[in-house]
């Protein structure tokens, strides 16, 4: 090995690095991507209170999450922005307070 006259033996070393520096790379990325605990991204879940969603109002406090998840999917279809909450007082309808009175009458009429 060494030299040639076309260069060909630096390069396929350089190349050859070049590519066991990126697959380093990419394994400490995916390494630190699926590591558990350690992401500042995805947190676990923690059930509040229904005062602790911000902006957001209870439309329906049914008393399993079938039925919450009924009356949910009942606002999407009318086209209202709703969620489902887990909260220390059970599950709850949550939506936008533009949206509460559209929503509670939608609830009462089904």
């Amino acid at each position: 090995m060494g030299w040639s006259a076309s260069g060909t033996a630096l390069g396929a070393w350089t190349t050859f690095a070049l590519s066991l520096l990126m697959l380093g790379v990419l394994v400490l990325a995916l390494r630190w991507t699926f590591s558990r605990g350690h992401s500042l991204v995805e947190r676990k879940p923690r059930t509040g209170r229904s005062s602790e969603y911000g902006l957001l109002v209870v439309v329906s406090e049914p008393g399993t999450f079938v039925e919450a998840e009924v009356d949910r999917q009942r606002l999407v279809a009318a086209g209202v922005r709703a969620t489902l909450a887990p909260t220390t007082d059970g599950p709850r309808v949550l939506v936008f307070p533009e949206d509460a009175s559209v929503a509670r009458a939608l609830l009462e009429a089904a």
